[in-house]
């Protein structure tokens, strides 16, 4: 009898996940994901130092065991929230709309770090065109505690069950957004855990809000070509706007180049006079040179060249995007597996 209860034991805490990213618990490995030095705690070590200290613990998955959990997620007819960075708008939307055919709200999060002067309308019209086939396109701010009242209300009217899930890539902004459902609506004092670093969720998370609501959160998909996957933790943090982005405007001529810290280098190599605007973190270094035939920073990076038309915004994924004025040719020096592409301009 006794043996039978231990095993129940047993099979009780193999299940139990970390309240903070979803993950198992396991006290057997402190090298594998989901370690805790006690089994009656509820979020694991690397959620705790996390939350505390700061460190950060890369783990690494790959988006097939993401886009497993995502396909089980369209198998339900419930309601999906799918979150995305402002700054840092996905190339492609319709690769997680084609995985779930659910309702489906798209939330853009991280107004706070565009420019006040930049137009909600502006933005909601620019995604509409993207004919996602969404229920509804919502802005939100977390920081600011913009439009969450509002998105609830939404939230109300689509579901189809207790059950809303939240998607999107890594960094968006999903596990923040719940924390504020949380704080603003329910006395549930779960959190979740938090960063600006990719993959700090790594299976899904169910909250509940309250007793017609519960959130359940997913892992994010993973953007091998963000430049998040390419450079330090502390660069990272760097990246990651704080506060309002201040806009930068350089004018350049032909043979004339902007360098964006240590990792990026756009020269400008036919063209006329032109307005390039740098919408990234206020903590990034850019400077200009006058003559790029003088100097030879970061040109040992990969070569890329790219023509752009009038009104085209360059976008760095991961880091922002820079809108350029006129038409134009460029050579852009970066590391060979950050994604950089060219899209209409957002602003």
């Amino acid at each position: 009898m006794s043996s039978t209860s231990d095993e129940s034991k047993i099979a009780i805490k193999e299940e139990k996940r970390c309240k903070g990213c979803g993950v198992i618990l396991q006290d057997q490995n402190i090298l594998q994901e989901g370690y805790i030095t006690s089994l009656e705690n509820d979020i694991c070590q690397r959620c705790f130092r996390m939350k505390n200290y700061g460190e950060y613990q890369v783990v690494t998955k790959s988006n097939d065991e993401y886009i497993d959990i995502l396909k089980s997620v369209g198998k339900t007819k419930d309601l999906v929230l799918y979150i995305t960075d402002l700054i840092n708008l996905e190339e492609d939307f319709q690769k997680i709309r084609n995985i779930l055919p659910n309702k489906m709200i798209l939330v853009l999060n991280k107004k706070d770090a565009l420019p006040k002067s930049v137009k909600e309308k502006k933005l909601i019209k620019y995604l509409e065109a993207m004919n996602l086939k969404v229920e509804e396109i919502i802005v939100i701010s977390c920081s600011k505690n913009y439009n969450i009242d509002y998105l609830l209300k939404r939230i109300k009217y689509y579901q189809t069950s207790k059950n809303v899930y939240l998607v999107g890539h890594t960094n968006a902004g999903k596990s923040t957004l719940i924390n504020k459902l949380i704080k603003n609506y329910s006395d549930n004092v779960q959190e979740l855990t938090t960063s600006p670093l990719p993959s700090t969720t790594l299976n899904t998370v169910n909250i509940e809000v309250n007793e017609h609501l519960t959130i359940i959160d997913t892992p994010g998909l993973v953007d091998p070509g963000s430049i998040l996957n390419h450079i330090d933790d502390a660069m990272v943090k760097k990246i990651s706007p704080k506060k309002e982005i201040k806009p930068r405007t350089y004018q350049l001529r032909k043979n004339q180049s902007i360098i964006i810290e240590n990792f990026m280098r756009i020269d400008y190599v036919e063209g006329e006079k032109n307005s390039f605007t740098v919408y990234i973190s206020n903590d990034l270094k850019v400077k200009r040179l006058l003559n790029l035939m003088n100097n030879n920073d970061l040109k040992d990076l990969n070569k890329t060249t790219y023509n752009v038309k009038y009104d085209e915004d360059l976008v760095v994924t991961g880091l922002g995007f820079i809108k350029i004025v006129n038409k134009g040719t460029l050579d852009i020096y970066i590391d060979k597996d950050i994604n950089v592409f060219t899209r209409k301009s957002l602003i």
